[in-house]
């Protein structure tokens, strides 16, 4: 037997011992590492650990506020919020961004625009896991659509949000402006943090004015989601603080008037109340639907808007710079007399033309036989032009920009009415810097009747037709009337900084006053046709402003002169004279003669102030009261 043939027992069980000890120890060293891991994950980072943990669970979310809302003087709703339902998605939770938007656009009915604008916004700066709107104004039958394909689309939902609404766009949209969504420069100037979760912002008239005030204060929610991130329940919640809702001066039976008045042609109405200021209307016409803007007008439905022949997207009544013709005559007045250059009495003859010098050139009346001797009043009544052409000479243009930007000329005079232009107040340094010409006494001619570079906005010839109303004393234009709040009209409406325009012979303001009424009810009035059997008296003067130059001796045959390039139609005035209410100035572009066009819708506007809309008042408060006595 060989010695290979048995086995060493005692040998092999001390190897096998030796092993097990070995696994033993590297097992315990095992667990005692896995155990001192658990340890230091469970209990010593489990602060840091929970955080992580909840940042992938929970998120905060911004609650945008609602928009205040606007109302008209009589609490008629002009700008509401309507909810919507929009497609939005957070980037950092779709899979695959550009065929996620192939697939949704196979889906929906997604323009090539809000795509190309959703791609601009994603290049754009902004917060992490901020959800972007792709489809605005979802349709019923959409959102059924999506909702069978949602589970399919991991960072894409269907949001409800609030959006502006203007319930009379057509009307309101050159008064009220309009809102729409934050572009890039809107970005960058914007408080990030207040607007955080807000698509939209003021971009034009009052929005924009106030869009402080309308906009209120940001909301957060902390929010569980799942691994889609899909919104399982709401955790904590801070409530926004919604806008303050705003009353305006506006009235929107008499702004619904003016467009009537006007529908069907192109021009602009300013109607303001003379004891406070504020604007009644604010029209022109052809206006556009404001609401195609909030959630953002389409490339064709622009195009079409901005190169239509009428310009409805043009505010004629804040930018419209015309020449305002005859209608600046009672402002000439009364710097003619407060500077000396004419009295009352003073009379001067008219052959039908003005000339600087004999043989010069011969600057016509309108009335080319003449209206022979003419004092003031006279002048006035008949809005005849040698009579200023004199006066205006004499003053020159130093004097007569002095006086005319006391009445708000040259400059935008208004508190809170947003985009209003300055129109241009001619001086001699104008002339110089602008066409290195000197000033001629040709150019004063001009002046004096409006004409030449002379140009104002109907919102400015308002206004200085509100000072004579007033007799001098300044209320500058505003539209706000009310903050529905705590927070007073004081705190945002602008400081005044006019000075009553206090003239040498405060009687000369009654005069006049007077002059103008002449003018409506004079028997040589221009415009006693249009206030013919008026229960009050009107204060007015009609303009007429060339849109083109006429040769010297060339007659200007209205029948023979293409549509648009007709003088223009204006108007301005008061009533009733001797205790102001309303104070209008009206352009009808192209419209003929002032007298003809203008004055008959003044005349409408007044008698809508004055008698119709109390009547109905009184008729409601009457049916009102019979229905209490009935129950």
């Amino acid at each position: 037997m060989a010695w290979g043939e048995f086995k060493n027992t005692a040998a092999e069980r001390r190897l096998f011992q030796r092993r097990a000890l070995v696994m033993l120890i590297v097992v315990s060293m095992a667990m005692i590492g896995l155990l001192a891991r658990m340890y230091q994950l469970q209990i010593v980072e489990h602060d840091i650990y929970t955080t992580l943990s909840d940042k992938n669970r929970v998120q905060v979310q911004s609650v945008p506020p609602p928009r205040g809302l606007v109302y008209d003087r009589n609490n008629f709703l002009l700008a509401e919020n309507r909810p919507v339902f929009s497609l939005t998605l957070v980037p950092e939770r779709v899979d695959g961004m550009e065929a996620t938007l192939t697939r949704l656009a196979g889906i929906l009915d997604i323009a090539e625009e809000d795509i190309e604008r959703f791609q601009r916004r994603l290049r754009e700066p902004r917060r992490p896991f901020q959800e972007l709107p792709l489809s605005y104004d979802l349709s019923e039958e959409e959102i059924a659509r999506m909702a069978v394909h949602r589970h399919e689309f991991p960072g894409v939902e269907i949001k409800a949000e609030l959006v502006r609404y203007y319930p009379h766009s057509e009307l309101t949209a050159h008064a009220l402006g309009f809102v729409g969504r934050i572009n890039r420069e809107e970005l960058q100037r914007i408080d990030a943090v207040n607007y955080a979760g807000t698509n939209y912002i003021g971009k034009s008239g009052i929005e924009r004015f106030y869009e402080q005030v309308l906009h209120g204060a940001v909301g957060y929610q902390h929010v569980e989601t799942n691994a889609r991130g899909r919104i399982l329940r709401v955790l904590e919640r801070v409530n926004p603080v919604p806008g303050e809702d705003l009353q305006l001066h506006l009235d929107l039976r008499l702004q619904r008037k003016a467009h009537e008045l006007l529908s069907g042609r192109r021009g602009a109405i300013i109607a303001i109340e003379p004891d406070t200021g504020g604007i009644l209307a604010l029209a022109s016409v052809p206006g556009f639907d404001a609401n195609k803007f909030v959630t953002g007008i389409s490339v064709n439905e622009y195009r079409d808007l901005s190169e239509d022949i009428d310009k409805p997207l043009f505010n004629r009544a804040l930018r419209g710079q015309y020449p305002p013709g005859s209608t600046i005559k009672p402002m000439m007045a009364v710097a003619a007399l407060d500077s000396g250059a004419t009295t009352r009495e003073r009379r001067i003859w008219d052959p039908g033309y003005f000339q600087l010098r004999e043989g010069g050139r011969r600057f016509r009346n309108w009335y080319r036989s003449g209206d022979g001797w003419v004092d003031l009043k006279t002048s006035m009544a008949r809005s005849n032009d040698v009579y200023f052409y004199e006066v205006g000479v004499e003053m020159g243009v130093d004097v007569m920009s002095q006086y005319l930007a006391q009445f708000g000329f040259g400059e935008d005079a208004t508190l809170d009415v947003s985009g209003a232009l300055s129109g241009l107040l001619p001086t001699a340094d104008w002339k110089r810097g602008a066409r290195n010409e000197p000033w001629y006494p040709g150019d004063s001619v001009n002046m004096s009747i409006g004409q030449g570079f002379f140009l104002s906005t109907p919102l400015q010839l308002a206004t200085a037709t509100a000072l004579i109303a007033n007799r001098g004393e300044w209320v500058e234009p505003r539209l706000l009337k009310d903050i529905r709040g705590d927070r007073s009209v004081e705190e945002f409406l602008p400081e005044e900084t006019h000075e009553p325009l206090i003239l040498k012979n405060l009687d000369d303001w009654e005069y006049v006053v007077d002059t103008m009424v002449e003018v409506m009810h004079g028997p040589r009035g221009t415009a006693r046709a249009a206030a013919q059997g008026a229960s009050y008296q009107i204060a007015g003067k009609t303009g007429t402003a060339q849109v083109f130059s006429l040769a010297e001796d060339e007659e200007y045959d209205e029948e023979q002169v293409r549509e648009r390039l007709r003088d223009h139609a204006l108007f301005v005035g008061f009533a009733p004279a001797d205790d102001p209410k309303i104070v209008v100035a009206i352009i009808v572009e192209n419209g003929g003669g002032g007298s003809s066009t203008a004055a008959p819708v003044a005349r409408a506007l007044f008698d809508a102030w004055l008698e119709d809309f109390p009547a109905a008042e009184q008729d409601a408060m009457f049916t009102q009261t019979a229905s209490e006595g009935n129950r």
